[in-house]
């Protein structure tokens, strides 16, 4: 597994030129069957890619185990994929953005440090389309927020199963598209900019049997189910889905299969293969077009989406469906060129005496009261992950025009020291506005000097001891 530098990590966020930012973004959509995370997920993840580094990590997962013990005690804690993913990635150098949960649907956003000044309005929603809207085994959950100024919504969603059920899976899709963020300003999912959908879409394969299918996918001409999966037959019909885009489907189909196996199901029911798991993305009134490479891009320059793999990944066998994930390139033009907030470490940090914080916000930061001003360990894992907190106004000693200057108590600064970054949270956009470059705590020196003569001391009374013992 690669290996994490804060060199590598952070560039200097204090402002972005007006060029276009170019981002990464991986997705993944697994229908895990209520299984744990494997051992790795290094090919998941594209680790041990060569090619760029990358910026956000969007993890869709369906049938997390949501039974009631297990459901009860992730909304107490983390859950068990939550704790796995962020024990990967933020060594890493990201952080969890945000996280929503609906009985079994999950969906996890992690985003490189460097970029969270410029990602504000983060809300999340989930809809339940199960028994009637009135259980949530089905339905969709979404994040939504604005990323250097563009809006962008992502939602994981489960659709119901059974080849019969075509119909309706396109009610419940069009009901999940139509949800309302229930805050005022906040566009509907189809307003945004960017919206990704993806998830267990449970489209099947009509009309041919299992034999001619399984002989398809066995010779590697999925071309030739292609006009027979359901989802791309509604793609022609269904207005809702015509602005939609998907990349070829140019791997096996993801669903059924034995458990730790790429065999598909021999159980009696044996399941006719299909493309059940499915990325999707729309932008909003642009003209779409795809390019000779098979890749899909926009034309108008202010935000464009590139799709660069689009694939399955056979290796994982946990469940009866297979991972499926798509990278994309966005170029987005941005609309926001500084952060609300810099901020930066006076002097030499150490716990043996109080430290300052100096940091100047924008005019159009919503301060409040409950704005404050996080220590984190460089490799932290979301926002409630610090080591300890100023409150922006209590602890406030020094206001100028130009900044403002908080201070932390001795007390409360890590007595070995190490590598720490400083984050700034508003409370009204209920994000990181701010964040510093990484800088080191000193370790407390007398500390250290006591812990020194302790094992001095501990040290010279042990042969008194090995005596005591001989004799006995």
């Amino acid at each position: 597994m690669a290996s994490f530098s804060s060199e590598d990590a952070f560039q200097d966020s204090s402002a972005l030129s007006l060029n276009d930012v170019e981002s990464l973004l991986h997705l993944v959509t697994w229908n895990v069957g209520t299984a744990s995370p494997p051992p790795d997920v290094t090919s998941l993840l594209q680790l041990n890619s060569l090619g760029p580094t990358v910026d956000m990590y969007v993890i869709g997962l369906q049938e997390v185990n949501s039974r009631i013990t297990n459901f009860l005690s992730d909304l107490a804690f983390d859950d068990p994929w939550s704790i796995f993913f962020m024990t990967v990635l933020s060594p890493l150098g990201y952080i969890k953005l945000s996280s929503v949960r609906m009985q079994g649907l999950l969906l996890l956003l992690f985003v490189k440090h460097v970029h969270l000044p410029f990602i504000r309005d983060i809300h999340t929603h989930y809809t339940r389309t199960g028994l009637y809207g009135y259980w949530g085994n089905k339905g969709g959950v979404t994040v939504r927020m604005s990323l250097y100024g563009h809006t962008v919504c992502f939602m994981n969603c489960h659709l119901p199963a059974h080849m019969e059920n075509t119909e309706q899976r396109l009610d419940d899709f069009e009901k999940i598209l139509e949800m309302q963020f229930e805050e005022e300003n906040i566009p509907s999912t189809l307003d945004h900019d960017v919206l990704f959908c993806f998830g267990d879409l449970n489209f099947r394969i009509a009309d041919y049997g299992i034999h001619f299918v399984r002989e398809s996918i066995n010779n590697k001409r999925y071309n030739l189910l292609w006009e027979k999966d359901q989802l791309n037959m509604a793609k022609k019909k269904e207005a809702f889905l015509q602005e939609f885009i998907e990349g070829p489907l140019q791997f096996k189909p993801t669903y059924k299969f034995d458990l730790y196996s790429d065999v598909y199901d021999t159980s009696e029911k044996k399941r006719k293969p299909a493309w059940t798991d499915r990325i999707l993305w729309r932008v909003k009134n642009l003209c779409q077009h795809a390019s000779k490479e098979g890749k899909f891009t926009e034309e108008e320059q202010t935000i464009s989406v590139t799709l660069n793999n689009y694939i399955s990944h056979m290796s994982y066998g946990i469940s009866d469906h297979k991972p499926v994930t798509g990278t994309f390139g966005l170029e987005l033009k941005p609309l926001l060129s500084h952060p609300l907030v810099t901020l930066n470490p006076e002097g030499e940090w150490s716990a043996e005496h109080d430290v300052l914080i100096s940091y100047s916000a924008a005019p159009e930061l919503p301060s409040s009261a409950w704005d404050w001003i996080g220590l984190f360990k460089v490799a932290f894992r979301h926002v409630n992950d610090y080591v300890t907190y100023a409150w922006v106004e209590d602890d406030e000693i020094s206001s100028n025009k130009d900044s403002k200057q908080v201070y932390m108590s001795a007390a409360e600064i890590p007595d070995m020291g190490g590598e720490f970054l400083l984050c700034y949270y508003s409370n009204n956009l209920q994000s990181i506005v701010g964040i510093s470059q990484p800088f080191q705590i000193q370790p407390n020196r007398t500390l250290i000097g006591k812990d020194l003569t302790q094992e001095e001391n501990s040290w010279m009374q042990k042969p008194d001891n090995l005596e005591s013992h001989d004799e006995f």
